[in-house]
């Protein structure tokens, strides 16, 4: 233990002025941000780069402004009120390209702070359950800080980091943080999963995004053979169809006979699954997400979900008009590579309405909205409804197919939106 050093002395390491990337996902390094947050008195302008985090991220509180700067590569929980405030903003970008950032220094990073799991006999950790940007902010920036977990999986990939590239290294056991997407799906989200599945052929290969409808969607595939599994984001409702073998990963194309991913948030069941297991390959998002190397896979299948559709099939993922929710992501990079792939289908699952009631299609979105798929890369559309199906078809055909898997009591209103903008009669 001669080599681990306290969390105070290794933020030391972080000065003023410069700019820290932080791990993600279940690799947060909540530990070393709580000190952070202690030491901030001596830290100014200190600007924060990342994607998702999890947990209680103290210093994008309002009372560490002058100290911390968040700049946001993909919003979540813990970040989003800075983000949304004068202490904070976001950066709009393809997940796949964000290492082309850290590379060209458009954002050159000063310190990479990560959570690894312990190094083995010959010194090398892993970047576990999320490879993602952490790789390229690894092997890019000036200095590393890493909590070694001892409760971190030891993933198979290319998250390795030999411990000589680690510049302070923090001892912390602790449980990573986790979710049950299997406990938020309810009898509407089964109905879009099972009208998704509807869709799926045997020896598809899916990517699915996060939350509930992919995992309702995973449910529904119990009788689908030979699935291949490319994905950005991996969840719990991947594990029984590999135990039962539905999901094989033999005819992918691209990377067969392997379950890829950039990293997985789920429960300890699967971060006890993907633990040591040679079936996983965690790569870097520059390879997985890059529609090239997407398109590749036979019958490629992307799911992904929207927070609102208008009737020209524009899809905003990202904010709820000008309050930025969440980020471009890898939406986009899946879509396009779905759509060029040899029989390949790219899907937008949404419920009808909000658990407040209020319709996802809209006759315009909402001013200030982002547009994360254009209409122009849209093909289908699926909800608790039906499927709509809208490559090729014009503005007025659109309006007709959308409009038809719409909830019920907001038709009318759909219709006579329709009418007004595109002489659309019923």
């Amino acid at each position: 233990m001669s080599n681990y050093i306290s969390a105070e002395e290794a933020i030391q390491t972080i000065k003023s002025d410069s700019r820290v990337f932080l791990h993600g996902s279940a690799c947060t390094p909540n530990y070393l941000i709580d000190e952070m947050a202690r030491q901030a008195e001596r830290l100014s302008n200190v600007e924060i780069v990342s994607i998702t985090v999890q947990g209680k991220v103290e210093i994008a509180k309002p009372q560490y402004k002058g100290s911390f700067f968040i700049n946001s590569l993909f919003v979540s929980n813990p970040v989003r009120e800075a983000v949304n405030s004068e202490n904070g903003d976001f950066i709009p970008v393809f997940l796949s390209e964000i290492p082309i950032l850290f590379k060209n220094n458009i954002l050159p990073l000063d310190v990479a702070i990560v959570t690894v799991s312990p190094p083995d006999k010959h010194g090398f950790c892993t970047l576990g359950t999320s490879i993602d940007i952490a790789k390229s902010a690894v092997d890019r920036a000036k200095k590393t800080i890493a909590i070694v977990n001892p409760l971190m999986p030891r993933t198979h990939g290319d998250g390795m980091i030999h411990i000589s590239k680690i510049h302070k290294m923090v001892w912390h056991e602790k449980e990573l943080p986790t979710i049950d997407y299997s406990s938020l799906i309810g009898e509407v989200e089964m109905l879009v999963g099972k009208n998704v599945a509807n869709l799926i052929e045997d020896r598809a290969t899916l990517q699915m995004g996060i939350g509930n409808i992919p995992d309702a969607v995973l449910k529904s595939l119990h009788n689908h053979k030979d699935l291949g599994i490319h994905t950005e984001m991996l969840s719990d409702g991947v594990l029984d169809l590999i135990t039962k073998e539905v999901v094989t990963n033999k005819y992918k194309g691209h990377y067969n006979n392997k379950t890829v991913t950039t990293f997985c948030f789920g429960t300890k069941k699967l971060y006890d699954f993907v633990d040591d297991n040679s079936l996983f390959s965690f790569k870097e998002v520059s390879d997985v997400n890059f529609p090239i190397n997407i398109m590749k896979n036979k019958k490629m299948t992307a799911i992904n979900s929207a927070i609102e559709i208008d009737l020209t099939g524009q899809v905003c993922a990202d904010s709820i008009g000008t309050y930025q929710y969440s980020g471009i992501g890898g939406q986009m990079d899946f879509m396009r590579g779905a759509a060029l792939s040899e029989g390949g289908k790219a899907i937008i699952a949404i419920t009808s309405r909000t658990k407040k009631g209020v319709s996802r299609i809209v006759p315009f979105l909402k001013q200030g909205a982002g547009v994360v798929t254009t209409r122009g890369h849209i093909h289908y559309i699926v909800t608790e409804y039906g499927i709509a199906y809208l490559f090729g078809k014009n503005l007025k055909q659109r309006a007709k197919e959308i409009i038809r898997i719409s909830h019920p009591d907001d038709r009318a209103m759909l219709e006579r939106a329709a009418f007004d903008r595109f002489y659309c009669t019923k």
